[in-house]
């Protein structure tokens, strides 16, 4: 099973308990339930297994991403086929929209009609709605508004001493993140970069890996181990990922090798047949 602690609620589910997964770049703050960050290095986009683990061993069922109307823009996506109609169809005017400034359509269409995405113009509007969606007071206004100043003085001093700011300036090192994925460093309580901006996350159940047991032919194996007549799997179906060949944490994204490996020796298996 492959869970992800960033996941909302789709305010227009195409099945019952739909969920949609943030996949969020290094700039929002990370917050557990009750308004504290999250430990070094659990940042946004960094290691969401460490995040998930962190997140449910406190018992909580939720978590914060804090950010502003400007990290909105040049940081979220949306997983899911309907949320990027740019890249399942193909559309090369709908993907340069990407490098444009502001959301793309998808997830500015997204953010406003949720009711999991808080705006306000101040911490204390911004902790007083996080308290009113979970119906429990437990962000503190003043406390949130002091992590935010001394977040903000972190970046306008340059002191590099918040590990989450100096990774972000890290990041914008690659020139694609530094185009499309990471926002600029800038103070969150900048006017001109509002409105604030709170999300609630959920642990999301997104997908299982490896249901079926092959041989090293790429043969499907029943419980005893025996060989099932006829029967081949390929791909995540065959094992290899989550806890497969790429290990306990894989990276998504490097799927691609496996599935070409495993296709390749089911394929030369069956060429040999008779």
């Amino acid at each position: 099973m492959w869970h992800y602690p960033e996941g909302i609620t789709n305010h227009s589910p195409v099945w019952s308990r739909h969920g949609i997964r943030i996949l969020p770049g290094p700039s929002s703050l990370w917050l557990d339930a009750d308004g504290n960050r999250l430990p070094v290095p659990l940042f946004p986009g960094f290691d969401s297994l460490g995040a998930l683990q962190h997140i449910t061993r406190r018992g909580d069922d939720h978590s914060w991403f804090v950010l502003d109307k400007t990290i909105l823009g040049s940081e979220f996506a949306l997983s899911g086929s309907e949320q990027n109609p740019d890249l399942t169809g193909k559309d090369v005017r709908l993907l340069m929209q990407r490098v444009r400034p502001g959301a793309v359509g998808p997830v500015e269409a997204f953010a406003q009609e949720s009711d999991e995405f808080i705006w306000a113009d101040t911490p204390a509007e911004l902790a007083a709605g996080m308290n009113a969606l979970t119906g429990e007071d437990r962000i503190d206004a003043a406390a949130l508004e002091q992590l935010v100043v001394e977040r903000d003085r972190q970046v306008t001093s340059g002191l590099a001493k918040d590990l989450q700011v100096v990774a972000t300036a890290q990041a914008r090192q690659y020139v694609v993140d530094k185009l499309i994925r990471v926002a600029k460093p800038h103070r969150l309580l900048d006017p001109k970069h509002g409105p604030l901006l709170a999300v609630r996350l959920s642990v999301l159940t997104r997908k299982t890996l490896g249901g079926l047991h092959t041989d090293l032919e790429g043969r499907v194996l029943r419980p005893d181990r025996q060989v099932l007549p006829g029967l081949w799997a390929v791909g995540e179906a065959a094992g290899f990922g989550g806890g497969g060949v790429h290990g306990h944490r894989a990276l998504e994204g490097t799927f691609l090798g496996g599935c070409l490996f495993t296709g390749l020796t089911a394929g030369r298996a069956l060429a040999a047949l008779d």
